[in-house]
Order: structure tokens, then C-alpha cells, then sequence
């Protein structure tokens, strides 16, 4: 299977869930057909940042969001492991010395909780990561080639509607292709680092509030400063279009 195919695919699950629901797509939609596609019990998103203060988004079940919190709140598990290195972090078994070594106080609590697996995918464009999917198995065992591509679509998906919330966002279920929406993205923030003299991170921060000030897509946004019909001065809190002088 493709890339553009599995994805797509991916994307048509996740409208299903929020049409069920009878709402805009959301993260919720993308844990719980992650959940219902994939060996797992349970799926939740946790927002983070290196800069402020991380917290759960939403979780399909009592388990899930027990280990969210629990992970916040010690500072250690896959979740933690994940954003830290971006990169995907697969328990297939917590009751192992090397997970009780690894994650001290996060793996026996996890396994009391009902988890016996757990797998996180840190979420990402570029160097920006706004958080991390995670997801549990209540046995022990791992996922196949096809299952942890699949997996890795939800974390794709889960990226795109997490940065994209708040903004004018996808419509009746559709997502935007996120292979061009990753990428302008990530060009346009690169060029607001130049542009604001500022980090990645501040420039991605400026980026989606310009997005949200203006009621905007995130992508559209992006695709404006690419084509350079859209400025953000260093000096001041306005930005500035082409088409204002």
C-alpha cells in the first residue's frame, strides 16, 4: 500500500468518527478510530512543549486517560520518551525488567491500571511537535509492519488536526493532504525564524496565531508567507500583506 493511499485511507476512518458524532473532525475522532482499527484497547493525546506546561487532550477510556495523567505527572513513560527524542517509543510488554528499569515508578503503576503494551507516536511537521498519541494493549504484544504503518498514519492525522484546531479547519470530514501540508508549513516557519529573528518554536507560535487572529486555515496561512504575499515584522505585533501597501 502507498503512502498517499494509507493515508487517505487513515483520513476516511477518521472523518467517519466525527460524522458519527455528528461534529468537525477533532483528535477524540482519530483515537477512537485508531482504536477501532488497530489491537489496542484504548488511544489518547497529550499536548506538549518544552516551554509550557503539558497536558492531556482527550483519551477513548478510563485506562487511557489514567496514563496520560500518569505520564505528565511522573515525568517519565513512552509518551515522555517520545516527544523528548521524536521518535516513536514501542512497549510491547511493561511487565519487563528493562520496562521496570527503564520507567521505575510509570510501569507498575500502568500495569495496575490495565495496560499491558503501550505504544506512542510523537506528533510532528519538521522540528515542530505539539504532542504525543498514545496508544495501549491490555496484553502483552506488539504490532505487525502493516499495523505500526497505520499507526503511524493516525499519529500523521492527529498532527494535522491538532494544528489545525482553532483555526478554520478541515470541513464535512475532509482533511487536507498532509504531505503538502507538512511541508509548506514547515517552509513557511522556517522563513518566519529569518523574517522575526526568533526560534522555531516562537515562529511556529506566531505562525497559527496569525491563523487564529484572522479565523483562518493554518495551511493557507503558511502558504501566503511561502509565496511572500504575507510578512510578520520583527518589531511589532501586526503582520503585514502584500496588499496593505
Amino acid at each position: 500500500m502507498t503512502a498517499g493511499s494509507r493515508s487517505a485511507r487513515i483520513q476516511g476512518l477518521v472523518a467517519e468518527q466525527a460524522a458519527r458524532r455528528g461534529a468537525r473532525v477533532g483528535v477524540v475522532d482519530v483515537c477512537a478510530a485508531a482504536v477501532a482499527a488497530l489491537p489496542v484497547g484504548g488511544a489518547g493525546v497529550s499536548a506538549m512543549s518544552r516551554t509550557a506546561v503539558s497536558h492531556p487532550l482527550c483519551s477513548t477510556d478510563d485506562v487511557s486517560e489514567q496514563l496520560e495523567e500518569l505520564q505528565l505527572t511522573l515525568g517519565e513513560g513512552p509518551c515522555v520518551d517520545a516527544f523528548a527524542l521524536g521518535l516513536a517509543v514501542l512497549t510491547p510488554d511493561l511487565r519487563t525488567d528493562e520496562a521496570f528499569a527503564r520507567w521505575p515508578v510509570f510501569a507498575p503503576a500502568a500495569t495496575e491500571a490495565g495496560a499491558g503494551a503501550v505504544f506512542a507516536f510523537p506528533l510532528q511537521i519538521g522540528a515542530i511537535s505539539p504532542g504525543v498519541l498514545d496508544m495501549y494493549a491490555t496484553s502483552p504484544g506488539g504490532l505487525d509492519t502493516e499495523e505500526l504503518a497505520d499507526a503511524m498514519a493516525f499519529a500523521d492525522t492527529a498532527t494535522l488536526v491538532l494544528l489545525d484546531a482553532g483555526t478554520d479547519g478541515p470541513h464535512d470530514g475532509g482533511l487536507a493532504d498532509l504531505g503538502g501540508y507538512r511541508a509548506e508549513i514547515d517552509q513557511a516557519t522556517g522563513m518566519l525564524t529569518e523574517q522575526l529573528g526568533v526560534g522555531l518554536e516562537e515562529a511556529f507560535v506566531r505562525l497559527r496565531a496569525h491563523a487564529y487572529a484572522h479565523g483562518r486555515r493554518l495551511a493557507d496561512v503558511a502558504a501566503d508567507v511561502v509565496a511572500r504575499r504575507l510578512r510578520f515584522p520583527p518589531d511589532t505585533g501586526t503582520d503585514r500583506s502584500d496588499d496593505d501597501n
